[in-house]
């Protein structure tokens, strides 16, 4: 409970340092917060936000699945985002 409290924190701190925040919804960040969960270990934790982060922008807001499945059928939006985050 404490990690996700930390990780909405410290989304929220990215969210309002790059001026989305006004942007993210509940769902958003459920979602943001699950694919930070799910890429954990797998780059500094400010790249997967950003990733996670561009990754959901990219999605439709009637899209109900995870971005972390939704990024399997989506490889060019994966790229960018890989591209913008830094992570690749």
């Amino acid at each position: 409970m404490m990690k996700r409290t930390v990780a909405a924190l410290v989304f929220a701190g990215f969210a309002l340092a790059s001026g989305a925040a006004l942007a993210q919804t509940a769902d958003d960040i459920k979602w943001i917060n699950q694919c930070l969960n799910d890429n954990k270990g797998g780059a500094p934790e400010a790249i997967v936000m950003k990733y996670c982060s561009c990754m959901n922008n990219k999605m439709s807001n009637s899209d109900s699945q995870s971005i972390s499945t939704w990024e399997r059928s989506h490889p060019a939006e994966r790229a960018a985002c890989d591209k913008e985050s830094g992570w690749k």
